[in-house]
C-alpha cells in the first residue's frame, strides 16, 4: 500500500509540473525533477533538451522513475510491436499495459528535420615528405516514421603522393525497411562500390529481402535476413567488359551500445552468384565509436572488407580499408 501511495504522489507531482511548465518531465530514481523536451530513448539512454542548459541531458533509462510528456512518441517494445501515443507513468508502467520491455522511444516530430539523424566523421593526413595527402570520411543519414525507416551512408578514401598512383575508394548505401509484427521486416536497398584494388569503376548491388530482429533490447540489436540481389559491374580498364549477374544473399547486423561511451556496429552480407556457380562475395563492415564526454562529438575506428572469389582478370580478391575519423552526430 505504501508503494502504491508513493507512486500516486509522484505521478501527481509530475502532472502538476508538466501542466505548469507545459513541458515534458522526468523524475529520476533519486528524486530529481528535470523538465524540457524529450528527444528520444535509444540504446538504454533517454535524451531531454532543457532551457537551462546548452547541451542535452542524457540519462540512463533504468535511472528514470517516472515520466510525463505532452508530445506523441513511437515506442518500440522487445516483442517487436511499435505503438504511438503520449507517455505517462513510471518507466515500468507507462500508458502501455504490457510486460514487454521498452526498447526505444522516438519523438514523433511533425517536421521533416525533426525525424532526421545524421553523422559525419573526417580524417586528414598531410606530410611534407613525398607530398603525401590523405583524406577519408565515414558518414550516415537516416529518417524514421512510425512503421518504416530509411538510411543512407557514404564512405570515401582518397590518397596521393609524389611518384605513386592515386588511390580512391568510395562505398555508399541506401536502404529502406518496413517494420512488420513480431520484429519481422522487409527491406530494399542498393549498395555502390568503387575501388582501385579490384579495378571497380562502379559496382551496384540492388537487393530486396526480409529479416528478423532475433535480439532486440536496450543494449543489443541483432538482426538476420536474406533475399535476392543483382550485381552490375563496370571496370576502370575500358578494355574489360562489364559483368551483370543475379545473386542470393544472407545478412547479419549486430549493434551493441550499452557500454558507457563506447558502441559497436558490425554487419556482414554473403552473396552466392546464380550465373557463375563458383563465385562468392562478402561485404563486411565494423565501426567502433567513442563518444567524447557525453557530447555529440566522437572518435570512430572503422574497418571495411570486400571479398570476391572470382574477380576480373588481374584484380585482387580482397580490398580493405581502416579509417580513423573525428566526427559529429545529430
Amino acid at each position: 500500500m505504501k508503494n502504491i501511495s508513493n507512486k500516486i504522489f509522484v505521478l501527481l507531482l509530475i502532472l502538476a509540473a508538466s501542466i505548469s511548465a507545459q513541458t515534458d518531465t522526468l523524475i529520476t530514481t533519486n528524486g530529481e525533477i528535470i523538465s524540457g523536451e524529450i528527444k528520444n530513448m535509444d540504446r538504454g539512454v533517454i535524451t531531454i533538451e532543457t532551457e537551462y542548459s546548452d547541451s542535452d541531458f542524457k540519462i540512463e533509462w533504468d535511472k528514470i522513475f517516472a515520466i510525463h510528456s505532452k508530445n506523441n512518441f513511437i515506442v518500440s517494445l522487445s516483442n517487436g510491436e511499435r505503438l504511438v501515443g503520449k507517455l505517462y507513468g513510471t518507466n515500468d508502467a507507462l500508458y502501455i499495459k504490457t510486460t514487454d520491455n521498452i526498447v526505444a522511444i522516438e519523438s514523433l516530430d511533425d517536421t521533416f528535420l525533426g525525424r532526421l539523424s545524421a553523422s559525419i566523421g573526417i580524417g586528414v593526413n598531410l606530410t611534407k615528405s613525398n607530398k603525401l595527402r590523405q583524406f577519408n570520411m565515414r558518414s550516415s543519414l537516416g529518417y524514421f516514421a512510425q512503421n518504416w525507416k530509411a538510411d543512407a551512408s557514404f564512405d570515401a578514401v582518397y590518397s596521393e603522393q609524389t611518384d605513386a598512383d592515386q588511390t580512391k575508394r568510395i562505398d555508399g548505401k541506401m536502404s529502406y525497411i518496413y517494420f512488420l509484427l513480431k520484429d519481422w521486416f522487409i527491406s530494399a536497398s542498393s549498395d555502390f562500390l568503387q575501388n582501385d584494388e579490384q579495378k571497380l569503376k562502379l559496382r551496384s548491388t540492388p537487393k530486396i529481402g526480409f529479416g528478423n530482429y532475433i535480439i532486440h533490447n536496450n543494449s543489443v540489436y541483432l538482426s538476420i535476413g536474406g533475399g535476392v540481389s543483382g550485381n552490375f559491374e563496370n571496370y576502370t580498364d575500358p578494355t574489360l567488359k562489364g559483368r551483370n549477374s543475379s545473386e542470393i544473399f544472407l545478412s547479419a547486423e549486430l549493434n551493441m551500445f550499452d557500454f558507457g561511451d563506447l558502441s559497436l556496429l558490425t554487419s556482414t552480407v554473403a552473396y552466392k552468384n546464380l550465373n557463375e556457380g563458383d563465385r562468392l562475395r562478402n561485404d563486411f563492415k565494423v565501426d567502433l565509436k567513442y563518444d567524447l564526454l557525453g557530447s555529440d562529438f566522437y572518435i570512430k575506428i572503422g574497418y571495411t572488407l570486400n571479398y570476391d572469389s572470382n574477380p576480373i582478370k588481374s584484380a585482387e580478391t580482397t580490398d580493405y580499408v581502416i579509417q580513423t575519423t573525428f566526427g559529429w552526430s545529430l
